[in-house]
Parts: C-alpha cells; sequence; structure tokens
C-alpha cells in the first residue's frame, strides 16, 4: 500500500512539472504601433504584432542609432502597454490601457513593455 501510494506520487508529480514546463509562454494579443522620423528624415511607422508579455522592447527605428524618439503611441493590444522614454524600458514611463489606448505627438518613446 505505502509503494502504491508513493508511486503515484511520483507520477502525479511527474505529470504536473511536464504540463507547467509545456504552457506556452503569455502574449499580448494584437498590435502596438507608433510614428518616428528616421535616420534619413522620413515619416515612418512602427508596429509590434501580438508582443511577449514582461518582457522590455526596444522600438526598431527609434533606438540608440537614432536621436528622435518615437511619438503618438497607439495600444491595440488587449493587455496594458507601459512605453518609456529611453531604451531598456527606462527613463519616463506612461501607461497606456488595453485596445484603446493612445496618446499625441508629445509623449516620446523609445521602449515598451505589456503586461
Amino acid at each position: 500500500m505505502c509503494l502504491r501510494s508513493s508511486l503515484t506520487s511520483v507520477l502525479g508529480a511527474a505529470l504536473l512539472a511536464v504540463s507547467v514546463s509545456a504552457a506556452p509562454a503569455s502574449a499580448a494579443t494584437g498590435q502596438f504601433r507608433y510614428d518616428y522620423l528616421t535616420v534619413e528624415g522620413y515619416e515612418a511607422s512602427g508596429f509590434l504584432n501580438n508582443p511577449a508579455d514582461d518582457v522590455c522592447v526596444n522600438l526598431p527605428g527609434v533606438g540608440r542609432e537614432n536621436p528622435e524618439a518615437g511619438h503618438s503611441p497607439k495600444n491595440r493590444t488587449d493587455k496594458w502597454a507601459t512605453v518609456f522614454s529611453e531604451p531598456d524600458c527606462s527613463g519616463d514611463s506612461f501607461r497606456l490601457r488595453p485596445l484603446t489606448g493612445g496618446a499625441g505627438e508629445r509623449l516620446k518613446v523609445r521602449s515598451v513593455i505589456f503586461g
């Protein structure tokens, strides 16, 4: 009887470990958009589709290589987005609500995190 309950416990723990490790990474569903001025001086729009949760994303086109930050962010994902004025999710921050969150040209952005 003791051997049977020990074996059941071990098998249960093993199945739990497999099911937890097989769980997919969480991601926001939808699109995050922003506008920016390229290094060459052209207006451009950037976007992230279905970005991962709890991962800092340096926005393409407005990193350290570009003296101009992005602006006018629009959060069309199903998660809260926190935008930052500097790369690596540093500097001033501002939260954008899910699906309808947005800000104007005065809000400068270089990185974002969702969740």
